[in-house]
C-alpha cells in the first residue's frame, strides 16, 4: 500500500516558525478610507429638516462650527425618534474622525520572515511596539498590515501622522496560534469585524494559493462574513469582491451597520453574528439552543446567495475586537458549531 502523505498538525506548523527580530523598510503607505463629509452634510440636513429643526444646524464645514450637543437638545425638543437621534450622533462621529483612519502599510523586511497565514508581528517604530496580524499570504517576501487608527494609541498615531515610505521600522515576530486547519471536507467560515479581517486575507489568499479550497476533488465552500460601519470601512473589499467573480465558492458577505445613512447600500445591515445565523441551514440547527434574541435571524432570508451552511460541517474562524469575537463564538456554539472545529483572536 502506498504511503498516505501526512500533513503537520497546525501546532507543529506553528512550532516550525523561529521567532525574529529584525528590520524593514516602509515601502507602501496607502490610506484605504476617505473624507465624505459633503455625504454627511446632506444626510445631516435630511434628518434634520425631517425633524422640524431649523436648518442653520446642517449648514456647516467642520466640525467646529457644530453645537452637535445643541443640535441633541433641539431634536429631542421637536420629539425626534431615539432612531433620529441616534442616526445624527453616528453621522457627527463619522464627520468629527480624523483622516486616514484606515491604513495600508507594507514593509520590506532585511530578511525573510517565516510565519503560519494568521499570525501576527510586532512593529515599533521609535519606542513603541505594537502587535498587528499579517495580512498577506507567506509567499510574498513583503510584509502588509492593515491598521486602524486608535484615539490615543501611541503607535498608530505616529504611524499615520509620521510614517513614510522609505521609513526604517523594527519586525519582532511571528507569533499567535490561530492559523488554518488541516484540509477537510468542511467548509470554511470567517468572521471578522474591521481590521480584525487583516489575519483573514492572508488565510484565504494562502488557501486559494495552495489549493486548499479543494478537498478530494470537491470544491469547498468558502466564506468571508465581514462586519464594518461604512463602506469604505471594509478593508480589501475590492480584492475580496474580485476574489469572489473568479471563485464561485468563494462567498463574501459584507455587513454595513451605518452604512444607509449614507448611501443606497441594499446589502446586509445587522451585526456580523445575526448574519451569519441567516445563512445558516435551518434544517441543520437545533433551535432548543438558541438564544431568543438569535431566532429570527435563523428564520430571515439572506440578501445574498442561496447557498447555506451546515454549523455541524464547517471549520469557523473569528477575529475582531474581545467583546465581539465573545459574542460570535457564543452564537457559533449556540447554532451547533463544535468547539473543535472553531478558532478565534480577540484584540483590543
Amino acid at each position: 500500500m502506498p504511503d498516505v502523505p501526512r500533513h503537520k498538525s497546525k501546532h507543529e506548523r506553528l512550532a516550525a516558525h523561529p521567532l525574529v527580530t529584525d528590520e524593514g523598510r516602509v515601502t507602501l503607505v496607502e490610506p484605504l478610507d476617505r473624507s465624505r463629509n459633503g455625504e454627511v452634510r446632506s444626510a445631516v440636513k435630511r434628518e434634520v429638516a425631517a425633524a422640524g429643526v431649523d436648518c442653520r444646524f446642517a449648514d456647516f464645514r467642520s466640525g467646529s462650527d457644530v453645537d452637535w450637543t445643541g443640535l441633541y437638545e433641539a431634536l429631542r425638543a421637536e420629539g425626534a425618534s431615539r432612531r433620529r437621534i441616534g442616526a445624527v450622533r453616528d453621522l457627527a462621529d463619522r464627520f468629527e474622525r480624523p483622516y486616514p483612519s484606515l491604513l495600508r502599510l507594507r514593509v520590506d523586511p532585511d530578511t525573510e520572515l517565516d510565519f503560519e497565514p494568521g499570525q501576527y508581528v510586532t512593529l515599533r517604530s521609535g519606542d513603541t511596539p505594537r502587535a498587528y496580524s499579517l495580512a498577506n499570504a507567506p509567499a510574498e517576501h513583503e510584509l502588509e498590515f492593515c491598521i486602524r487608527r486608535v484615539p490615543g494609541g501611541r503607535l498608530t498615531s505616529e504611524l499615520f501622522v509620521h510614517v513614510e515610505e522609505g521609513d526604517e521600522v523594527v519586525v519582532r515576530g511571528p507569533y499567535g496560534e490561530m492559523a488554518l486547519s488541516n484540509p477537510s471536507g468542511r467548509d470554511v467560515v470567517f468572521l471578522a469585524t474591521g481590521t480584525g479581517v487583516a489575519p483573514f486575507r492572508s488565510m484565504i489568499e494562502h488557501l486559494f494559493a495552495t489549493g486548499q479550497d479543494t478537498y478530494r476533488g470537491t470544491k469547498r465552500d468558502v466564506w468571508l462574513f465581514l462586519g464594518c460601519a461604512w463602506r469604505d470601512d471594509l478593508p480589501y473589499r475590492e480584492w475580496f469582491e474580485s476574489l469572489a467573480e473568479d471563485h464561485e465558492r468563494f462567498h463574501f458577505v459584507p455587513t454595513l451597520t451605518r452604512e444607509p445613512l449614507l448611501s443606497d447600500w441594499s446589502g446586509e445591515v445587522d451585526y456580523v453574528q445575526q448574519v451569519f445565523a441567516k445563512y445558516l441551514d435551518g434544517a441543520a440547527v437545533d433551535r432548543s439552543s438558541v438564544p431568543q434574541s438569535m431566532q429570527r435571524y435563523v428564520e430571515a432570508e439572506p440578501v445574498g446567495t442561496q447557498a447555506r451552511l451546515d454549523p455541524d460541517d464547517l471549520d469557523l474562524y473569528a477575529c475582531g475586537i474581545n467583546a465581539m469575537v465573545e459574542t460570535l463564538v457564543r452564537t457559533a456554539r449556540s447554532v451547533g458549531v463544535p468547539e473543535a472545529h472553531m478558532d478565534y483572536e480577540g484584540f483590543g
